[in-house]
């Protein structure tokens, strides 16, 4: 978007816009019913719909090449208003008199509009692929009963009762998915703006730096785990990439990495955040909502299949800087621990104050809010971080950008779930599939991977993985799958795409700000990355690795075993073994399959893992004296 788009009325419209939004969201949460307003849940969310939608048509343009407000772009910012106002005002009569099926001729034809706007506005946010993937399915209840198909067939409507259905049922547009927004989402996503504009951001990036600036390689330390606690804020690929990666990139080339391995690490680090806990991306929280379990669980269960990730990519970017003889940043370079701490805490307090309120008192939607007013209070009476008129003005209009943009697409997406779930499509598609598979729990894994794979090149992961969720997972789990693990699996399978060439959107940012090759840096975070191919899998055969999804001591042994796995794989992979120094091919290989066996829940393979791993290591060392010599003074 172009800065020079917003006017300051239309930024005051945003603000205004964000703050009713936030008002209703706070009000209803906190079951406050100030000034009397008390909506029914429908009328809620409609009334969401009715902050955000039209804000979305002033931040969005229709071309990218138009650099202020059009008359078009006025027009579908009052029909948006207007639609969604009458719309939340009836929203009693909608479900009194049925209004989703046989409704009067004004709220039928607001529907058939607010359908079309949906699809403009998720054009301009989410992309036109998106867009066309959600409008075809969207129409596709019109021919259900003919296709030729057997599992694609269901029941068929006719075009007014279908618009009226993804409008003004539970079902479509105003259904799971977009429901956890109002009850979930839009908290956490309030508190991930207020802790970056109040400089956290900055804080967490300090801090990774005053922890692994002087250690070996360590401007690619920093920027993996500047990136992790930047990421797990923002819970977005891209931007995460862009803001962080415009630090440390040319940090990274300054000490000696290759410009596409400098871009490469930046674009692995930055996807990682929308898998980290405690904030993760948006479809952590619609899969909360899916699930019906406390959003806490979810991000339990993620905790150490991150840590494996960020793990896996630290082990390799180690291993590089051994090879290339790579030095730390120089001490005047890096700030003060205590120092940055002391300047800081308030940030760690906000997030711990967060996870007691999720955690403790099991008040999903309170927390976050209840954190961004102790970060506000705090940042605001210290003189350093106290934000001016015009930052607090900043702050809003980027809170209302973030809001449109996850509104919209959510919103959007929900006409995948509207279509497939009133045709009775979802049941059967993912009761053919068991059957297709013969009940092979891995072909189904490898179908959904592949599946996932392709959507995501045209297609946000929040609508991936809410496609999959109604068409795969239940075929996960009627296989017998652990139903997180099922999810978390296409979580996973759904971010692969920000890294992964052709679209690699998160690789290609990075490249931009290296100066390097695009596609070399998409194959080389492939690489760096590659723990995220491998850990989805384990997560579905050895479920006892998410936090609370098995017995206690089943877990421990899991994360020992495949933190072993990912380091020996991660070795392998970089052609470095601590200790040993630089393997050749055969040995890269050797290591390869030793870290594989790692997980394979059959106790024979991670016992032969490791004596492959140990048999490898020793010959590699043997005769040496001193075989530490290349590490000896250096710290990982």
């Amino acid at each position: 978007m172009n800065n020079t788009r917003l006017t300051s009325f239309w930024k005051i419209v945003i603000v205004l816009c964000t703050l009713v939004g936030i008002f209703l969201s706070v009000n209803m949460l906190f079951y406050l019913e100030l000034f009397g307003i008390n909506p029914i849940q429908n009328a809620y969310l409609i009334f969401l719909l009715a902050c955000f939608l039209p804000i979305a048509f002033i931040f969005f343009p229709a071309k990218k090449k138009h650099t202020s407000v059009k008359w078009y772009d006025i027009i579908c910012f009052a029909l948006a208003i207007l639609i969604t106002i009458y719309i939340g005002m009836n929203g009693e009569r909608i479900i009194i008199e049925g209004w989703d099926w046989e409704a009067p001729f004004v709220p039928t034809a607001f529907s058939i509009l607010l359908w079309a706007l949906l699809l403009e506005a998720l054009r301009r946010t989410g992309g036109l692929v998106l867009s066309i993937i959600c409008l075809v399915i969207s129409l596709y209840p019109l021919v259900a009963s003919s296709m030729p198909v057997g599992f694609l067939q269901g029941q068929s409507y006719d075009f007014l009762t279908l618009a009226r259905n993804h409008i003004m049922s539970a079902n479509s547009v105003f259904g799971i998915a977009y429901t956890t927004i109002g009850n979930l989402l839009l908290g956490f996503l309030v508190f991930g703006v207020v802790i970056t504009r109040t400089g956290g951001g900055d804080f967490f990036f300090n801090l990774a730096l005053s922890i692994f600036g002087r250690t070996r390689g360590g401007s690619a330390k920093v920027a993996v785990v500047g990136s992790a606690f930047f990421g797990m804020l923002s819970g977005s690929a891209v931007s995460n990439a862009v803001t962080i990666g415009a630090m440390t990139i040319p940090a990274m080339k300054k000490t000696g990495y290759k410009p596409h391995y400098a871009a490469a690490i930046e674009a692995t680090a930055s996807t990682g955040g929308t898998i980290t806990p405690p904030i993760m991306g948006s479809a952590a929280f619609i899969m909360a909502s899916f699930l019906a379990v406390p959003y806490y669980q979810i991000a339990l269960a993620a905790a150490v299949p991150a840590f494996l990730y960020y793990w896996g990519l630290y082990i390799q970017i180690d291993g590089y800087a051994a090879k290339n003889n790579l030095k730390g940043m120089p001490k005047s370079e890096i700030p003060s621990f205590w120092k940055t701490l002391k300047e800081g805490w308030f940030y760690i307090f906000a997030i711990l104050i967060m996870i007691f309120f999720l955690a403790v008192l099991n008040s999903e939607g309170q927390a976050p809010y209840y954190a961004s007013a102790v970060l506000l209070i705090i940042a605001m009476i210290k003189k350093k971080t106290r934000l001016s008129k015009k930052q607090v003005l900043d702050m809003f209009v980027d809170m209302g950008k973030v809001l449109a943009d996850i509104v919209v697409i959510i919103a959007g997406v929900g006409f995948i779930v509207g279509a497939l779930s009133a045709t009775g499509v979802s049941f059967s598609f993912s009761r053919e599939l068991v059957a297709a598979a013969g009940d092979n729990t891995f072909l189904i894994l490898i179908g959904g991977a592949l599946t996932c794979f392709i959507l995501g090149m045209g297609m946000t992961v929040s609508a991936v993985y809410v496609f999959l969720a109604i068409i795969m997972a239940p075929a996960l789990v009627a296989v017998g799958i652990d139903p997180i693990a099922a999810h978390l699996y296409v979580v996973y399978w759904a971010t692969v795409s920000y890294i992964t060439p052709p679209v690699a959107l998160a690789a290609f940012a990075t490249a931009s700000i290296a100066g390097a090759s695009p596609m070399k840096t998409a194959f080389q975070s492939v690489q760096l990355g590659s723990v995220k191919f491998i850990v989805p899998f384990f997560m579905i055969y050895n479920p006892a690795i998410l936090i609370g999804r098995g017995e206690l001591w089943d877990t421990v042994i899991s994360i020992v075993l495949s933190m072993i796995g990912i380091t020996v794989i991660a070795f392998a992979l970089e052609g470095y073994l601590l200790g040993a120094g630089i393997i050749n091919a055969t040995e890269r290989t050797v290591l390869f399959i030793a870290g594989l066996f790692m997980f394979v829940p059959l106790w024979y393979f991670p016992v032969a893992g490791l004596i492959l791993s140990l048999l490898l290591y020793f010959y590699k060392t043997k005769g040496s004296k001193n075989y530490f010599n290349q590490d000896k003074g250096q710290e990982v």
